[in-house]
């Protein structure tokens, strides 16, 4: 007995998971829900009156079908500012986004070292050529001694050669002469020398009057301030960016195509290129074909030139689109599209009746909505009042 009760137990227990299970499944399928809408015609509870000027018809056309390489606007010109020497960061006078023109300052480094080394070195030079005044002084001096010593060497010889003058008085003359064109040629040297610790002070000055220079950053070419990299406080040295700089007008979208395109991006070609952030299309002029495929995506980098417009930064999202060819389509004027939440609709004439019809869109292009889905492209339709 107790045996037939478990095996009754079981088959109402199997028979009970069947019809839940039967249950959710006509549930998740819509089968207990009412008031859907069908896809379709929806007819209009009364006869709408559509003005003559907003009827027209749905249309299969020839359309251009592209293939979308997806990219991003850079600038052809990047300039990086980094110091020339060593020092810690007083002040930026420019922010991202700031206009700026060549020669304009950037940014100023702590000057007071590289200012006091030229105080010094100016010093040093005014040192160097009292020292090059005084050794000429020296050298004027010793050439008057030796114009003397010589004519008065010149003078005894004549005298002894007429015997006048003794042999000692001769040997003396000489060794004054010999003695002043010694002091003649020493000065010449000390000149020398002195005039060249001129020469060297002086590029002393001049080195540091160009450090003392490098403490002020000044822009190389005119452009716009696109990326800050220091703030005061920080220390620069050579090779650390600052900040960093776009040409005016030099933009272009880089983009990657897949391989099987590439005959058709030649350098020099003139492809359009979408700005979605914009809503607009702009000429592009493929400037730059890299030679080189990507292995893991197979695509080739392709760089086109784009006109700089209001609006338009390196860094937005832009599409390359490369023409592929054509292909028939229905569309229909932007107007006769009807959007009701998330839904698209366009009035449709059905025996003398205005209905809305049920539609799925695709591309817009210069007026026109592609039609998916819905219509066939020989109905009557409605526009939306201006």
């Amino acid at each position: 007995m107790k045996n037939e009760l478990r095996r009754y137990y079981k088959i109402l227990s199997l028979i009970g998971g069947v019809v839940i299970l039967t249950a959710l499944i006509l549930y998740t399928g819509g089968f207990f829900r009412t008031g859907l809408i069908k896809p379709g015609l929806l007819k209009t509870t009364e006869t709408e009156k559509i003005s003559p000027e907003r009827i027209t018809y749905a249309a299969v056309k020839q359309i251009p079908e592209w293939y979308e390489a997806v990219g991003t606007v850079h600038s052809k010109t990047e300039t990086y500012i980094s110091a020339q020497i060593t020092g810690r960061i007083l002040k930026i006078v420019v922010r991202p986004g700031d206009k700026i023109k060549k020669e304009a300052p950037l940014i100023y480094l702590d000057n007071r070292e590289f200012q006091a080394r030229l105080n010094q070195a100016r010093q040093g030079l005014e040192a160097a050529r009292a020292k090059k005044d005084q050794a000429e002084q020296v050298l004027v001096a010793a050439q008057a001694v030796y114009t003397q010593a010589d004519a008065n060497y010149k003078r005894i010889k004549t005298y002894f050669d007429q015997e006048a003058a003794t042999k000692n008085d001769l040997e003396q003359a000489e060794a004054s002469y010999r003695q002043a064109k010694a002091g003649v040629e020493q000065a010449k040297k000390g000149t020398v020398a002195a005039r060249a610790r001129v020469h060297q002070a002086k590029q002393v000055v001049e080195e540091a009057r160009v450090a003392l220079g490098y403490t002020k950053i000044i822009a190389p070419e005119a452009g716009e301030v696109a990326k800050r990299l220091a703030e005061p406080g920080d220390l620069a040295w050579p090779g650390k960016s600052l900040l960093v700089l776009h040409a005016p007008g030099a933009l272009r979208l880089e983009a990657h195509v897949r391989e099987g395109l590439i005959k058709k991006v030649l350098r020099g070609s003139q492809l359009q290129v979408a700005i979605d952030a914009l809503d607009t299309t702009l000429d592009g002029t493929v400037e730059e074909v890299i030679p080189s495929a990507d292995p893991l995506s197979r695509t080739f980098l392709v760089k086109a030139a784009i006109p700089a417009i209001i609006g338009l930064y390196p860094g937005m999202f832009g599409r390359l689109l490369v023409p592929l060819g054509e292909r028939q389509a229905v569309v229909v004027p932007e107007r006769a599209i009807y959007r009701i939440g998330q839904i698209e609709v366009v009035k449709v004439e059905k025996q003398g009746r205005w209905c809305n019809c049920f539609v799925r869109t695709g591309k817009e292009m210069d007026g026109k909505v592609e039609i998916l889905s819905g219509l066939n492209g020989s109905e009557k339709i409605a526009l939306r009042d201006e």
